[in-house]
Order: structure tokens, then C-alpha cells, then sequence
């Protein structure tokens, strides 16, 4: 457990993944630091965490922040999180994804500071295998999302082996869980299940391709993965963070579909199909439970009954 009086601090903190991080680290931290992009919405009220506001892409402000509260150690979420709208938004995603980088590394080395950082890259780097995945099988990244993720890393790799900032490398496959955007397959998925539960739609669930296999790590898990190689994880080094299970989206959709309160029609949707679309990503986490003890410990049943649980409150708040 990292113990400082300076903060740690969570970039993308307003995110997804950022918004779980946050709940594991306030129960370990005294002093948690969380940046999200400038917006017109009131900043959140958390207790324990100081959130503020702070735009990655502009350098001199990404220094100002940093020169005003130095982190103990960084966990770098910021980033464009989406395959599908990479190719429609690709200077955007090279941003946020790249530039950001670049520009929060810049800024440490400039100011003398070396926190441990973990920087969270994606597994989309890899070329598909019939097995799960390695850390040192063969990099092939197949849309402007996983270019953007393989450039991230590779500024990481640098600044550790030329600057010695400690950056440790995540390369996370598929997460899920609640609060995540519709506009990925499981939240979108458990939203149109439970609009049509509530009489708001008729009982058709969209869906895309339903032959891709992808590894599937309840969110929770994830940041529990973060959090273990922010203490053990060695600098330089990429880890996957995977269930090191592989499920069809066909077999995923039908495990929703069982739970649903109403009968459902399953209607393959040509807009909700990618350019392309990697067959088989699965990944194996061995190195990653060698060096940290981390283990997968959410259920795909739990995680789909809390996604659920979730889309059927917030689709009644919503009403």
C-alpha cells in the first residue's frame, strides 16, 4: 500500500473505469487526487478525494497542476476508450490517447518527479491467437484506437528507460461492468433489456457481430489489477489484465436474454457492425498473478446480474 503525504492521483477519474478506481483507492488513501476534463457540470463531492479540473491536452496547465500538488504515484485512465468511434474520431483518439501522454510524462520530467505511474493500455495491440494471449506474442493493432494504445505504451517504455519514471504498463482486455457507456456491447446490451422490461421499447435487442470471442474482467477486478501492480509491478514491463476466459458475444447476449423479465427477439443490427473486428482476443494473466498475487474473483454471473441491476434503476430514474 502506497503511504504518502503527497496525493495520488487518478487521471480520467470522472471515467468508467476512473469512477471504480476511485471507490477502491478512497478506502486505501488519505490523500487522493482526481483530475477529469474541464466541463460545465459541478465537480463531484467525494470525501477524502480533491477533484479538479484539468484539460491533459494542455501542457502548461498539465504542469501547473502537477507543480501545484507533486503525486506520490499516478494511475494515467485518461484516454479516448472507443474501437467502433476510433475510425469515425481519429485525430481525437491520437489525442487524448497520445498527445495526453506525452504531455503528462513531459511535465514530470521537466518538474524532477518520478512517481510510480500506471499508464492503461489495451490488449487490442495484439495480432488474434487461437490461445490466450502472452505479453511477448506478436503486436498487431488492427484499428486507430490500438495504434493510439501501442504508441501510449511505447512513450511509457521510453520515459522509464530514459527519464526513470517508473511507468508500469497495463495491457487490459475487455472490462464491464455498471456505469459503463451503452455504447459498449454488455452496458448496451443490459440497457435495451431493461427499456424493454419497463414497456419503453419493443422487445427487440439489437445486436452486432455475434462470432468474436473476447475475454470478459468485471471492472471491479480490473482496478483491483491497477491497484496491485501500482505496488509490485515492475517498471517497463507490460502485464495483461484478463480473466484468461473466452466467451462468444453470441453466448454473452443469450446469457442476458435468459435473465430478462420479458420474452426478447435477438435482431442483428448492420450499424452496430465494425470495419473490423478481431475474432479472438483472450488473454493470459500469468505474469501478472506471478509478480502481484492478483487473481480474477467476480463472477461472469455476478457481473451480468449487476449490469443488469444497474440499467433497470437508472432506466427508472430516467422514466
Amino acid at each position: 500500500m502506497i503511504r504518502s503525504t503527497s496525493p495520488v492521483l487518478v487521471t480520467g477519474a470522472a471515467g468508467f473505469v476512473g469512477s471504480h478506481l476511485i471507490e477502491l483507492l478512497a478506502r486505501e488513501h488519505t490523500a487522493l487526487l482526481a483530475w477529469r476534463r474541464p466541463e460545465p457540470t459541478p465537480l463531484p463531492a467525494s470525501n477524502g478525494v480533491r477533484w479538479t479540473d484539468v484539460e491533459l491536452l494542455d501542457r502548461p496547465a498539465v504542469r501547473q497542476a502537477l507543480e501545484a500538488a507533486p503525486p506520490s504515484a499516478i494511475y494515467h485512465l485518461a484516454g479516448a476508450p472507443h474501437v467502433a468511434q476510433s475510425w469515425q474520431h481519429t485525430r481525437e483518439t491520437y489525442e487524448v490517447n497520445v498527445l495526453a501522454t506525452h504531455n503528462l510524462f513531459a511535465a514530470l520530467h521537466e518538474l524532477g518527479l518520478a512517481p510510480r505511474v500506471v499508464v492503461t493500455g489495451s490488449a487490442t495491440i495484439y495480432r488474434s491467437q487461437a490461445r490466450p494471449i502472452r505479453e511477448d506474442d506478436e503486436i498487431s493493432p488492427a484499428s486507430p484506437y490500438a495504434t493510439s494504445k501501442l504508441a501510449q505504451e511505447m512513450l511509457a517504455r521510453r520515459v522509464w528507460e530514459e527519464d526513470r519514471i517508473p511507468a508500469i504498463l497495463a495491457r487490459a482486455f475487455n472490462h464491464i461492468g455498471p456505469r459503463q457507456d451503452p455504447s459498449f456491447v454488455t452496458a448496451s446490451i443490459a440497457k435495451q433489456i431493461a427499456r424493454i422490461e419497463a414497456g419503453q421499447v419493443p422487445p427487440v435487442l439489437k445486436v452486432g457481430n455475434l462470432e468474436p470471442r473476447r475475454d470478459l474482467t468485471d471492472v471491479r477486478d480490473t482496478v483491483r489489477a491497477y491497484s496491485a501492480l501500482m505496488r509490485h509491478g515492475r517498471p517497463g514491463v507490460p502485464y495483461n489484465v484478463s480473466s484468461g476466459r473466452g466467451l462468444a458475444i453470441g453466448d454473452l447476449v443469450q446469457t442476458f436474454v435468459a435473465r430478462a423479465r420479458r420474452a426478447v427477439e435477438i435482431r442483428q443490427d448492420p450499424a452496430l457492425l465494425r470495419p473490423n473486428d478481431v475474432p479472438l482476443l483472450v488473454g493470459d494473466h500469468s505474469r501478472l498473478t506471478a509478480d502481484t498475487g492478483w487473481e480474477p474473483a467476480i463472477s461472469f454471473d455476478q457481473t451480468v446480474d449487476d449490469l443488469l441491476e444497474y440499467w433497470r434503476a437508472r432506466v427508472q430514474r430516467e422514466a
